[in-house]
């Protein structure tokens, strides 16, 4: 791998690591110290300063599920019209967020997300209900679109852009989620038998929900999970992931934090769901984002970036690889 390149990723990590891994301020001040460092001075600077441990499953298996997001373009307006007819929900004032583990030790970075009816708080409203028009009034709309599938897979992927017809472009982010487990739509459609579980691939997908508008209602909403978003500074770094962070293009990865630590450098062999027979893919990468359907710690999804390529390889892939996270080296405090 060409490891000079991983360095912005590093830098993007080392912004929040010292505060959350004390381990990390001495290995952030030398990684400082090296600006524009060389192939040969960034993988030194790694082999010397973290030890890689294969992940693996409780039964030994270390072999898992490699999959790929993007940020999507949408079309939409600021006003409601004929054509943008969908809203694209900014964080409702309504939803209120309870932090388990400040009651329940065991329970740290488990919360509860729901809304209060008098005094108690109740299940907030799932995707059939927000659909419905369950939701405070005071809810804010931050665009119209003009595609409930496109919204749908905007919510999937977490970020994206809304092209104005005037040219202009937002840029949005992931602010919040209603509570609902993530319930894969394509799962869905193997279960029912529309599709075999090797054809469940998101342009297989989205084909079959626009070539079934009477159907497709119903199965977005066998998810009830629905995210919310917030408008954020447009600007060159991408969006920004879980840790805070900007993602970089096939430098930073969702992962489950339950089993690999946010921020760390995790080293992924895997393949490109490229035509013919695919090659190996085998890059350092960046635990910087999280997701709902990343649950389990072989598992990972690739961040891919923006345009038609990113949007082409992330639909398509569904690949096995492995995962090596680089944790710091005990004896790297002494440096």
């Amino acid at each position: 791998d060409r490891l000079a390149q991983t360095w912005p990723a590093l830098l993007n990590s080392c912004r929040k690591m010292p505060e959350r891994d004390t381990r990390w301020q001495a290995l952030c001040a030398d990684a400082a110290l090296f600006p524009d460092p060389d192939d040969d001075t960034a993988r030194a600077f790694f082999e010397t300063r973290f030890i890689a441990h294969e992940v693996a499953a409780g039964n030994g298996d270390a072999d898992g599920l490699i999959t790929g997001y993007y940020e999507p373009l949408v079309h939409g307006s600021l006003v409601k019209t004929g054509r943008f007819r969908y809203p694209l929900y900014g964080r409702p004032d309504d939803l209120v967020t309870v932090e388990l583990g400040e009651l329940y030790p065991e329970l740290k970075g488990k919360r509860l997300r729901g809304r209060l009816t008098g005094q108690r708080v109740v299940p907030y409203y799932s995707r059939a209900e927000i659909g419905k028009g369950k939701r405070a009034s005071q809810d804010n709309v931050i665009a119209w679109v003009d595609d409930s599938v496109a919204l749908f897979f905007l919510e999937i992927q977490g970020s994206g852009r809304v092209q104005l017809p005037d040219g202009r472009r937002l840029h949005v982010g992931y602010a919040d989620q209603n509570g609902y487990p993530y319930v894969a739509i394509g799962r869905t459609l193997v279960e029912s038998g529309v599709l075999k579980l090797e054809e469940a691939t998101m342009p297989a997908i989205r084909a079959w929900l626009n070539a079934n508008p009477d159907k497709a209602q119903s199965v977005l909403n066998s998810n009830p999970s629905y995210v919310f978003f917030t408008l954020r500074e447009p600007d060159a770094t991408g969006p920004v992931g879980a840790l805070n962070v900007p993602l970089v293009p096939q430098r930073s990865i969702a992962v489950d934090p339950n089993f690999i630590p946010l921020g760390s450098p995790v080293w992924l062999a895997t393949t490109l769901p490229e035509s013919g027979e695919p090659g190996p893919y085998r890059r350092l990468e960046f635990a910087q984002d999280t997701g709902g359907a990343i649950r389990g710690p072989v598992r990972a999804d690739l961040f891919l970036g923006f345009g038609e390529t990113a949007e082409r390889l992330a639909g398509a892939m569904r690949q096995r690889g492995k995962l090596y996270v680089l944790l710091p080296s005990a004896r790297q405090m002494n440096y």
